[in-house]
């Protein structure tokens, strides 16, 4: 496995694996790697020939400096088990060789209503960093497969809606949310729980099931039970943002035709803001 900080030695390896017929599959990360991350390279394998994981921490994405200076970074054990996982290369770039300006995409990149909703009205400008960040890395990578996780509903269909409107030849693959025994889904911010909290924790996950099993046995009151499930979670000791029912494809609110809906929650926890959703076929 070859571990590279630069654009030039990335764009120098990509070229050699295209010269031979190679299928490039992506796998972008910002490190601290858990299972929720392995299951995404494991599934990558599935989907091209080589594979190129990236470990760089957004600033964009981080709406307060303390959020960012204590977001737990683990690059030597990340770099074990991407080798364990037989990763071929590693980008670990700085955050001045990523935002330099001669890397800056020389498309536009629309800014979509989607951005400022859900998790983006209570994270301003989040959604729009990681747009940035995601654009210059595909840029950089020229994968012919990026794969993403399902644990982060919102950003996996505003990803989708990039490539769509940059006409990038890439496939989004995504992966199911891997899930601890108690149904958290995995998340580096599952680390800043105390075990009282991480007790606690699993309510999120259960809300949201609750609100499935409403929707499953006809009741179509989607209104009540975002409230419902809110309430719950308080009781539980949570300060939720949102729970939301929305359309699975563009997250617009559902329609009657709807074929699938995606159940979105997110909320905080002690110092932890959390976020789950569940997909549900509607017919």
């Amino acid at each position: 496995m070859r571990v590279v900080k630069t654009v030039a030695e990335l764009r120098q390896q990509v070229k050699v694996w295209k010269s031979e017929h190679e299928k490039i599959v992506f796998v972008p990360t910002m490190g601290n790697l858990h299972a929720g991350h392995l299951a995404l390279i494991k599934h990558a394998h599935t989907f091209g020939d080589k594979i190129v994981c990236s470990i760089f921490v957004n600033a964009l994405q981080f709406e307060r400096d303390e959020d960012l200076q204590t977001y737990p970074r683990t690059p030597e054990q990340d770099i074990e088990a991407l080798e364990s996982e037989d990763v071929d290369l590693v980008f670990m770039p700085e955050h001045d060789e990523v935002y330099a300006e001669k890397h800056k995409p020389k498309n536009v990149i629309p800014k979509h209503p989607i951005n400022q909703e859900l998790c983006g009205e209570y994270r301003p400008g989040f959604f729009d960093g990681i747009v940035e960040v995601v654009a210059r890395l595909f840029d950089m990578v020229t994968p012919d497969v990026a794969v993403f996780g399902e644990k982060d509903y919102q950003q996996l269909v505003i990803i989708k809606l990039l490539v769509e409107d940059l006409s990038l030849p890439i496939k989004i693959e995504s992966v199911a949310t891997q899930r601890e025994e108690d149904g958290l889904a995995y998340s580096s911010r599952n680390a800043y729980l105390n075990p009282q909290e991480r007790t606690k924790a699993r309510h999120l996950h259960a809300a949201l099931m609750h609100v499935k099993t409403q929707i499953e046995s006809g009741f179509k009151n989607f209104e009540a039970l975002e409230q419902q499930a809110m309430g719950q979670l308080s009781l539980a000791g949570f300060q939720p943002d949102y729970v939301a029912i929305r359309d699975a494809v563009d997250l617009g609110n559902p329609a009657y035709a709807t074929d699938s809906i995606v159940i979105l929650g997110a909320a905080w926890l002690g110092k932890a803001r959390l976020i789950d959703n569940l997909l549900l076929q509607m017919r």
